[in-house]
């Protein structure tokens, strides 16, 4: 344990402006945190206590960084606490149980001093999270309820805490879980080695003293330890972080053991979470690498770069209209077109027959088309240009004159 006793003493000289880049090199030295698991775990070792007395200093530096190195050995020392006061022996625990009671009376203040009220916001199931989509439900209903609740949210107060001197059988877990939900809201930054703890911990002490034990093949330790369902619920936020984090087997072997015990203490809270989280869970996870964080399959609402290009929307429609109007003007031009008959000089030939019309009609279309052939050959010749020109606009006056004169013979 010499890596301990090192690490006591340089702490005590350590100057202030060099606690910042302290506190950043402690979670890369490895073999000084199994080094503390080790004594945290013996509970009449020398060390325990000044290593206490340093994990308090340092978490009430007020550093993050070594608030979060005093938060990784919580459910270690929640464990011991537990396992020693479970067996009367109060003499070896008063080292930890100071640890957990200035933790907890340091968190339940603010800077100045005054009691801290937590509030926490309850999402509505109506709006689309990062754990599930509203569309996946179903149908809502808009009743008039309903309607009257839109864009209401609930809001949940904690707080204000008393101050604690002492551990009573009446307050005990009322800490404790207080002290889990600060462990929760940095489980994040929380190192596999913790989650690990935790995971240990929440199995000991949701078996001890019950048939499942001698399936755990926990033998060092029989008694029962009494558990609330407030804190079996803060627990099992904590493991289901951790199942979806590197550590799935785990996690679920805990799962599994946090469920039977609230079976058995027929707790509500702890079974609606702890079955949601199981009903929820993707076994397909297994495949994936120990390494790798696991993910939450959800439904994504699709963006608008996903939507289909054959959606229907109003400009497709207003579009599809205009396309269909240029469609049908079209089609009634050509068809114009094609039935109108050629003008005629007198008015005794309207009578003749359609083939007769449209013998003509091809007849007169040829020879205009060669016609309009020669014109363009013979405008190569400068002189003859003029003359050209005047011919056009003769036989274009002439055809304008026939169609029209035609459109009112056939009305």
């Amino acid at each position: 344990m010499l890596v301990v006793e090192e690490w006591l003493s340089e702490f005590k000289t350590l100057p202030e402006s060099s606690v910042s880049s302290y506190a950043a090199s402690l979670n890369d030295n490895h073999s000084l945190v199994s080094a503390l698991y080790q004594v945290i775990c013996e509970p009449h070792s020398e060390l325990l206590e000044p290593v206490c007395h340093q994990l308090f200093e340092f978490y009430r530096n007020g550093d993050v960084l070594l608030r979060r190195f005093t938060l990784q050995f919580l459910p270690e020392l929640v464990w011991c606490y537990l396992s020693v006061t479970a067996t009367r022996d109060v003499h070896s625990s008063g080292c930890i149980e100071a640890l957990l009671l200035g933790i907890y009376n340091l968190e339940i203040v603010d800077k100045d001093g005054h009691n801290k009220v937590l509030s926490f916001t309850i999402p509505s199931l109506s709006k689309p999270s990062i754990y599930h989509e509203p569309s996946s439900i179903g149908s809502m209903a808009l009743t008039e309820s309903a309607l009257s609740q839109h864009g209401l949210s609930k809001v949940v107060h904690s707080g204000p805490h008393d101050q604690r001197e002492t551990f009573t059988a009446q307050n005990r877990f009322e800490v404790l879980t207080f002290l889990f939900l600060c462990y929760n809201s940095n489980l994040n930054c929380m190192p596999r080695l913790s989650l690990q703890s935790l995971c240990h911990m929440s199995s000991r002490v949701c078996v001890s003293g019950y048939p499942r034990q001698f399936q755990k093949n926990y033998k060092d330790f029989s008694s029962r330890i009494p558990v609330s369902p407030e804190c079996m619920v803060q627990i099992l936020t904590a493991v289901y972080y951790a199942m979806y984090n590197g550590e799935w087997d785990l996690a679920c072997k805990t799962l599994d053991d946090v469920l039977y015990r609230a079976q058995l203490e027929m707790f509500p809270e702890p079974l609606l979470v702890g079955n949601a989280i199981k009903n929820s869970v993707c076994f397909d996870a297994v495949k994936y690498s120990k390494e790798a964080p696991r993910c939450i399959q959800v439904e994504i609402t699709p963006t608008s770069s996903r939507i289909s290009r054959n959606a229907v929307t109003s400009l497709s429609i207003r579009g599809h209209r205009w396309k269909r109007n240029d469609l049908d003007t079209n089609q009634t031009d050509s068809g114009d077109s094609c039935n109108l008959p050629l003008p005629e000089s007198s008015l005794t030939n309207v009578t003749e027959d359609k083939r007769g019309i449209g013998e003509r009609s091809k007849t007169q279309t040829e020879n205009d088309a060669e016609h309009f052939q020669g014109v363009q050959e013979s405008t190569s010749d400068p002189k003859a240009g003029g003359k050209e020109i005047k011919r056009q606009k003769s036989l274009r006056k002439k055809l304008e004159d026939g169609v029209n004169f035609s459109s009112r013979i056939q009305y």
